[in-house]
This record gives structure tokens, sequence and C-alpha cells, in this order.
């Protein structure tokens, strides 16, 4: 695993005055290393396939180097939304689902990691579908039941359940919530 000192000032401490007594214990960040081009396409189709091709590729701990678990958002949108409302309204909806995650989580390590200025230009999003209000509800049920660090947007003042983005977290404990559902067209 990388690891990259911080730089003072952190431009967490600067945004974030509460969160600056976490800085002298995260003097090193550690990042995870992205995955080659090449494999986007592949981890875009399946979404735990990238995992199981790191994985099997780097056969674990082989010469002392360490499997890749990248940290991954997901973005789950309802598909009947984006059939009813115009493009950039469901676009819209996803946008302040992954920022509330990102900022009610932000004090998290994982968010601290994929925010942070090294690893900014490097994020991994997954954006899926759900056919509707149920089926996200169903989702956000079983995350919550699960742990997983993770947003649903109500889209207000209609009080209309939108989608569900969840906190950057390693794909290898996510993934499997996500597995069944379609890549979002």
């Amino acid at each position: 695993m990388l690891t990259f000192p911080l730089r003072f000032p952190s431009p967490v401490a600067a945004t974030l005055p509460s969160a600056a007594f976490l800085l002298p214990a995260l003097t090193r960040v550690p990042l995870r290393r992205p995955l080659p081009r090449s494999n986007m396409s592949t981890a875009a189709a399946a979404p735990d396939s990238a995992a199981s091709n790191a994985a099997a590729a780097g056969g674990g701990e082989e010469g002392g180097k360490e499997a890749v678990d990248v940290l991954v958002q997901y973005v789950v949108l309802r598909r009947d939304l984006a059939d009813a409302w115009p493009m950039g309204s469901v676009v819209t909806q996803g946008c302040h689902a992954a920022v509330a995650a990102v900022w009610e989580h932000r004090e998290h390590p994982d968010t601290a990691a994929y925010c942070g200025p090294d690893n900014l230009d490097r994020m991994h999003k997954v954006t899926l579908e759900v056919k509707g209000e149920t089926q996200l509800k169903n989702l956000a049920e079983k995350l919550q039941a699960a742990g997983v660090r993770h947003k649903v947007w109500i889209e207000q003042p209609e009080n209309i359940p939108t989608c569900i983005a969840t906190a950057p977290c390693p794909k290898s404990q996510v993934s499997s919530f996500f597995k069944k559902l379609k890549l979002c067209k």
C-alpha cells in the first residue's frame, strides 16, 4: 500500500476546523492504486470483477505487495425517474446524494483518502439504477442493516426518495450489495 505524507496546512484542516484534532494521527494517508485504464471498462461492466481480477493478479501478498482494494463511491438512481424527468434533473439528484454522503462522512479515514489531494483526480464512482422507489428503499434498508455508510437523497419539498450514494469505501466491502444492479444508461 502506498502512503504519502499530508502536507500542512491540510485542506481538511482549513475547511474543517473541528477535524484538526485528527491531523496528528493522520500524518500518513494510505492511497490505493487505481486500476489501469485498460481494466476500467471491465470494472464498469461488472462492479466486483475488478476486485477479483486484482486479487487474482496480485495473489494476495506477493513479494511484499498488497492486493489492490480501490476506494469507490456507488450512486444508485431510480430508472422510473430517469424515464420521466429531464436527464439533468436526475443527474443533479445523484450529485446531491454523492456530495451529501461525502460531507456526512468527511471525518472517516476512507473519505479523507478518497478526497485527498493526491487521490482527487483518481476517484472511482459506479452509477447504477433500480426500477423504482420500492427497490431504492429495499436497498437502503440492506445498507443500513449492514452498517454501510450511505445517504438516501430525498428531494424536497416533494419528499421523493430519488437516489442513494455510499460514502467512499473499499470496493471489497460493499460490491456484493450492488452486483445484481444494472449500470445506469
